[in-house]
Order: C-alpha cells, then structure tokens, then sequence
C-alpha cells in the first residue's frame, strides 16, 4: 500500500471556488460515495473465515459431549459443562477498552489461529476428562476475540446496506455449522471424538494467512483524531473498488443532522469531544477505557445497553439450547428411560442427519433477515423473528413424532439464526465510535453467560426426564427478549454509525 497522502483529483478539483469555504466530508459520506466493491468482498472472506472456524471450534459440543460421558463415565453435569467451558474464558478477555481496538482487531486473529487451534488440536490428546475441560477452558481464551470480527467488518460498509451485508457475514458462521455436522457425521461413527475435535481445530490455522492484511477502521481513526491515517485506508478502498473519494477534504468531526424519530438528547455530544482529539493516545488508554465503560450508563445509553443485554443473553441461551435439543428430536422411542442410552450413541445416522437438516435452516433464517433489516427496520424485524421461534418451541412440550419435532426445530432456528443476524447489525449501530467496542464486548460478555448456561441447564434438565420444562426455560427466555425489543429508543435503518 502506497504512503503517498495526496488528495484524490476529485478533492482538488473543490479549491476552485473563490471565496468558498473547503467542503468537508466523513467517513460515511466517503464510504457510501465508494460502495460495496472488491475490498468489502475481500474483507468478507478473511473475517467470515475466522467465523467459520470460531463455529467449527465451539459447535462439536452437539456431538462430543455424550461420547465423552460414554467414555469416562461422568455425570450429566459434566458433560453439559463440557459444552459450557469453552465459553467461560471468554468473559475475562480484555475486549471491553477501546485502547485496544488495534490490539484486538489485528492480533485477535492470532489468538483465534494460535491459541483456539493449539488448545483445540491438543483436546484430541486429553488422557482424561480433567485435561479435556482444561483445554476446551484455554480454546476459549482465544475466541474471546472473535466478537470483533462483525463489527470491524461493519466498519468499511455503506450505512444503506449495512444491514443486509451483516446478515451476509452470517452465513460464515452457518458454514462452518454445517461444514462440523458433515465432518462429524464423516469421523465419529469411524474414529471417535477425538479425531472429530482435532480436524475441527484446523481452520483456525487458516487465519495465519491473513494476518495483517486489513487495515485499521477509518472510523476509529478519525475518532482518534488520525484523518490522515484514515484517509490512507481511504483512498486504498478507493483504488480496490476503482472509485473516487468525495471532493474536499476528510474530516473527523460529525455533521450535525437532525433526527425526528429521537429525542435530541439521544445524540452524539458524548462521542467525540473535541479537546480529547488530540490526548496523546498511549497517557489516555486508561482514562479512555474507563470514560468508554462510564458511556454506556449514561442517560443517554443505559435503556440500550440494559436491553441489548437482555436479547443478547435470551438468544443465546436460547440457540444452544435448540441445538441441544435435536439430540432429544432424533430419539426415535421418545420415551424418557431411551434418552439417555440415545444420547450415548454416535454411530446412529439420526442425530448427524437432524443436525444437519436444522443447520440448513440458517440459510433461509439469513436470507429473510436481510429482506427485512433494511426494509423494515432492525427492532421489528428482531422482535418479530424473536416470538415466532418462541411460537415454534412451544409445542415441543408435548410428545411429538420426531418428523414433526425436527420439523419445528427447524423453524426456530430459521427464526433465532435471523434474529441473531440482525442483532450483530443492531448491536454496534446502537453505540458511537469513542464506546462501540466497549458496548459490544461487554454485551458479547453477557451473551457467553447464556452460551455457558445453556447447556447445564438444557442437558441436565433433559437427562432427568424434564422436557417439558427445558422448553419452559428456552420459551420464556426468548418470550422476555421479544418484548424487549419494542422498547429500544433507537432505530438505525439507514442512519450513519456515529
């Protein structure tokens, strides 16, 4: 990448106007003038790749979990924590300070390749269960980043089609799903869990490729008072989508805009306060971070954050409880005194099918999310994808035949993989530059609560013969964050992130 900090022909061309005053622009204004063009598409692929290998690393929990307990002779509780420890390191990982938003943005892919496949390669190895959970606890160390991978994709995308690109960036994560069932259905009927969680590690390493090939957000840039270093990445953008930068000159200072569906007090006066631009970034971290932390209980934010919370936590208590529950589908007798012998069964094509058949249903759940998150907006649509999975659980309750059961589960997970898509847009629109990876990672901190306690409960409940009250639990929880959404203060569709 070329150094050179001379303006495109475009910004020269705005200094012929006598007596004019020097147009501006922002990073949103260059970004939508530049469109979704080549660097974008190679943006999707590298980041979209580390979302295949965080889902191929996190989903063998569906499949490893009841060979584990057949071969070692542990207790439901273990087992289910098997599943759960891999998310628990991740709620200590120091995402929340925006001080290392290069740090985690750049070298978060060698966590993800480095530690996440070098711990998930070793599991394969663990001589007992104690060693097994101590690795899966350490792979989880290295995913703690991997929440930064859809929000720096946002990034570098226009406002009017962010949404539906977010969706897009969904689909990596549904690929690496179905790309582990077909892996699992391939390798543990033959050679057991351990090759399974060693082949499952490897993507990870497929990151090293990629490793400093992108570029710092231009937003944070210009939110640290760097419009040259913005400009740069900039006018790279421009040379890869063969586009041209706006005429005048980068400017790192908010336009003012005047917005009817908020209180003006709902803006951004908190994001970038112009005597901080130019604090001496190192001195200021700390003070940053805490300032950044402080953001998010503000008059302004707090109603936000606490609700984002909320549909974080329901969703993804919610998903792996889904996921779990295929296990309890694909029991052909459906009676109490079979599920546990079922579950210890990895040779029977039933649970490998059903999984995979219910993976498949992301894709619609992805395509229909983005139909309507540009259209409709991100609150209705999310509420509304949110109660129709909770409608689809409900009559998992009684004794279903198991077409019928998948057939459900199936449609919940078309609704909850939708949902889910249209929260990673929701989520960083919600906050400004100055305290977006703050609100994000604490909000992705929250969601890991759900992932860790999803499989506890579900796989507890289910082994004594509660299924009716599993269920319970999943419905009520997504009933709660269904509602939630009808009082977030803000809508973003279409709005420039701050």
């Amino acid at each position: 990448m070329q150094s050179s900090l001379q303006a495109p022909a475009g910004m020269q061309a705005g200094g012929g106007e006598s007596g004019a005053e020097a147009c501006t622009y922002t990073t949103d204004e260059a970004l939508s003038r530049l469109g979704f063009g080549r660097f974008q598409a190679l943006l999707l692929v590298v980041l979209g790749t580390g979302w295949v290998a965080k889902a191929m690393e996190i989903m063998p929990l569906s499949f490893v979990g009841p060979s584990v307990k057949e071969e070692w002779g542990v207790s439901g509780e273990e087992e289910g924590l098997f599943a759960s420890v891999i998310f628990a390191f991740r709620l200590s990982f120091p995402q929340h300070d925006p001080s290392f938003h290069f740090v985690i943005c750049r070298v978060g892919f060698l966590f993800i390749a480095l530690v996440t496949g070098i711990a998930g390669f070793l599991c394969a190895f663990s001589p007992n269960y104690a060693s097994l959970i101590a690795l899966r606890f350490v792979a989880g160390l290295g995913l703690g980043a991997s929440h930064v991978l859809p929000t720096w994709f946002l990034e570098f995308v226009p406002a009017e089609t962010r949404g539906s690109w977010m969706a897009a960036f969904s689909c990596f994560w549904t690929l690496g799903t179905i790309l582990e069932a077909l892996l699992a259905w391939a390798v543990m009927p033959i050679l057991g869990w351990r090759w399974l969680l060693g082949l499952s590690s490897l993507p990870c390493f497929i990151l090293l490729i990629f490793f400093g090939l992108i570029p710092e957000s231009p937003r944070y840039l210009c939110s640290r008072g760097r419009a040259s270093d913005a400009l740069l990445v900039l006018e790279t953008i421009a040379r890869m989508n063969n586009g041209s930068l706006p005429p005048g000159t980068l400017t790192s200072e908010p336009k003012k805009r005047v917005d009817h569906e908020i209180d003006a007090s709902v803006t951004t006066p908190l994001l970038l306060p112009e005597d901080n631009l130019r604090i001496d970034e190192v001195t200021s971290s700390k003070s940053d971070g805490i300032n950044a932390f402080r953001a998010l209980w503000s008059h302004e934010l707090i109603r936000s954050t606490l609700l984002l919370w909320l549909v974080n936590f329901a969703c993804s208590f919610a998903y792996y409880g889904i996921v779990l529950l295929i296990s309890e589908a694909s029991n052909s007798k459906r009676s109490c005194a079979s599920v546990e012998a079922h579950l210890m069964q990895p040779k029977d094509s039933s649970l490998y099918i059903n999984v995979l058949v219910t993976t498949f249903a992301e894709f619609p759940g992805l395509l229909l999310a983005a139909l309507l998150i540009d259209r409709v907006g991100r609150r209705v649509s999310m509420g509304s994808m949110i109660l129709l999975c909770c409608a689809s659980l409900v009559p998992l309750a009684m004794n279903l035949r198991e077409g019928f059961a998948v057939t459900l589960l199936f449609c919940a997970r078309t609704c909850i993989e939708g949902s889910f898509a249209i929260l990673h847009a929701y989520s960083p629109e919600i906050y400004p530059t100055s305290c977006r990876n703050t609100g994000v990672g604490v909000s992705t901190s929250i969601a890991r609560v759900g992932n860790a306690v999803a499989p506890l409960i579900t796989v507890t409940l289910l082994e004594k013969c509660l299924e009716k009250e599993a269920v319970f639990v999943i419905v009520l929880a997504l009933f709660l964050a269904g509602v939630a959404c009808a009082f977030f203060p803000l809508e973003t569709k279409g709005r420039d992130m701050s």
